[in-house]
């Protein structure tokens, strides 16, 4: 087979499946197969679909639908081989299987790859003094010792807080926040995006730092282009942009002939919508170079 080069902005043209950049930083992903990182990475994709077919529990959290065939299918790899892959993903923590009976499907929640040390919700407080398998990514392992703390000897009933209960709360929402700023700054590769907008620095932090400000709100909603969506459902299409998008936000600002008023609500749409709209966008600007004779 005789394959062509990629010219200008053709890479954008075509979809992708996308493999977290950590399972290959990150000493923590070292174990897991290649097969697995890439089913990880078809079951992210999903995620995006199953928001828009609003397939979404009581609780807010996002599931999607694969059966054995469709991941035979997908990654090519024989029955066996396919449950093996499952069962590694849930046994890491990246994805947790619920059935459901009555035949129907089975749901598969694709968990957030992120890990968050030294901060995590008190959600899963509970664990922390059980098994290490039943404690998620989002808890760092730094947290497993914990079994000093007579938790007996806090009141419940006392509905004043302590200064202290409060600085630590501010201390774990700004590791969390953290983390994910690193997160972004490779995910993104913001220091290349650094050299190649030398002039544009402030906007690009702007954009990050509302980024991050959406990925760490404990609000349930966030208004985009004038919906309200679920923040989880945002969140969760943040946590998948990379460059690209970002250079392609670059440039709707660069084009944008009308004058925005609330430029803060029009980022957040073209960062939300990038993944959406990015192709459509080069692949207009490719059909009118050829119409000009350009290419």
């Amino acid at each position: 087979m005789k394959f062509d080069y990629f010219y200008n902005e053709q890479s954008e043209s075509y979809s992708f499946y996308r493999t977290p950049k950590v399972f290959f930083t990150d000493d923590r992903f070292r174990c897991l197969s290649s097969d697995a990182k890439i089913l990880y990475g078809i079951l992210l994709d999903r995620v995006s679909l199953s928001a828009r077919n609003k397939w979404i529990d009581e609780q807010g959290r996002i599931f999607v639908y694969m059966t054995i065939s469709s991941i035979e299918k997908s990654i090519g790899r024989c029955h066996q081989k396919s449950c093996k892959l499952l069962d590694e993903l849930e046994r890491i923590g990246l994805i947790e299987r619920v059935k459901q009976g009555q035949g129907k499907p089975t749901r598969i929640y694709v968990k957030n790859f992120i890990v968050v040390c030294g901060s995590y919700s008190k959600k899963y407080e509970k664990h922390t003094q059980g098994s290490m398998s039943d404690i998620p990514l989002e808890v760092c392992e730094s947290s497993s010792n914990n079994t000093e703390i007579n938790n007996t000897d806090i009141s419940n009933n006392n509905p004043i807080l302590s200064g202290n209960n409060v600085d630590n709360d501010m201390d774990k929402d700004m590791d969390e926040r953290n983390a994910y700023r690193e997160y972004l700054m490779e995910q993104l590769s913001m220091e290349i995006l650094y050299e190649r907008y030398p002039f544009e620095k402030e906007t690009l932090e702007a954009i990050m730092d509302m980024m991050l400000d959406v990925i760490c709100s404990k609000r349930k909603t966030i208004r985009i282009a004038g919906d309200d969506k679920p923040v989880g459902i945002v969140k969760s299409q943040f946590l998948k942009l990379n460059s690209s998008h970002i250079e392609y936000v670059m440039d709707c600002m660069q084009h944008n002939p009308v004058k925005v008023r609330n430029i803060k609500q029009y980022l957040l749409a073209a960062i939300y919508n990038a993944p959406l709209t990015i192709n459509s966008y080069y692949q207009a600007m490719v059909n009118n170079d050829m119409a000009e004779g350009r290419i």
